[in-house]
Formats: structure tokens, C-alpha cells, sequence
């Protein structure tokens, strides 16, 4: 079940998020906006809770250090570069540049999820073991918002 605090956190920060992108890459349109609005207010607010709720049921079973770490590599593991891919082609897909729906673009998501887990595992120990489990989603949000500049940046550096 999706939570209308989680709906209103995924439409408005990965809206956001995506359109400073947009813009940098001028590749900025409403149909995209729009688009981002409906995946992060749907798809994205179902699917990362539920990770998450799937991460604390798994990381229960260990304590310390040991659930601390697999909290963190579970959420790294998550946003692979496949989840980076699906994104992007989303996004590709909102522009109507289905021509852009290829290999590279694959290419890109690995060269960008490399170069960033060094970022990436950082954000995800805090928001998997500082954060409280309330403020998880929005705090992945919020981070999610700044790569999508990076990911936007990315398709140019990398390909």
C-alpha cells in the first residue's frame, strides 16, 4: 500500500530533482515533468518503501556492524546500474527519443553507478542506519533528486 506521504515525497522531489536536470541538459518538456511526477509519485513511492521495509526485515537478523553494512550494501545493490538504466529509458521514453533506447544508454548507466558508489554507499549508510524508517523515503528522495542532476550529466560525460 502506498502512503499519501510517500506519494507527495516521490511527485515533488524526483519532479524537482528530474526538471533541474531537464534544464542542464536542456532537454526540459512538460510531458516529461509530468511523467516524472506519475513515476516518482507511483512507481517510486511503492516500490522504494517497499525495498526498504524488505532491507529492515532482512537486516534483523543480524546486529551491529554486520546489519549496519548489509542495510547499506542492500540499498547499493538496489540502485544498480539496471534501476539507472530503467530511469534513463523513462525518461527517454517521456521525450519521445525511443531512438535513444540502446546499448549505450546501458553503458552509461554502468560508468555512472561506478563512478558515483563512492557517494552512493555514504547516502545509503545514513539514510538505511541514521535515518529513522519514517523520514527513509524522503530522505532517499531528496538524494535520488541530486543524482538525477548526476545521472543527467552523466548521459553527456559518459557517452
Amino acid at each position: 500500500m502506498i502512503k499519501k506521504q510517500d506519494i507527495i515525497t516521490g511527485a515533488v522531489f524526483y519532479t524537482v530533482g528530474d526538471t533541474i536536470a531537464a534544464w542542464l541538459s536542456d532537454e526540459f518538456s512538460w510531458l516529461r515533468m509530468l511523467g516524472m511526477v506519475f513515476i516518482g509519485g507511483v512507481l517510486y513511492a511503492w516500490e522504494i518503501p517497499a525495498y526498504f521495509r524488505f532491507i529492515d526485515r532482512l537486516s534483523g537478523r543480524f546486529e551491529g556492524w554486520k546489519s549496519s553494512v548489509l542495510r547499506m550494501v542492500m540499498a547499493q545493490v538496489y540502485f544498480n546500474p539496471i534501476w539507472i538504466f530503467r530511469h534513463l529509458a523513462m525518461i527517454k521514453l517521456l521525450l519521445l527519443r525511443t531512438d535513444l533506447l540502446n546499448s549505450e544508454l546501458l553503458t552509461i548507466a554502468w560508468y555512472s553507478f561506478l563512478w558515483n558508489i563512492p557517494v552512493s554507499l555514504f547516502a545509503n549508510y545514513i539514510i538505511q542506519n541514521i535515518v529513522r524508517e519514517k523520514y527513509r523515503f524522503l530522505a532517499n528522495a531528496i538524494f535520488s533528486g541530486m543524482m538525477a542532476v548526476y545521472y543527467a550529466l552523466s548521459a553527456t560525460w559518459f557517452s
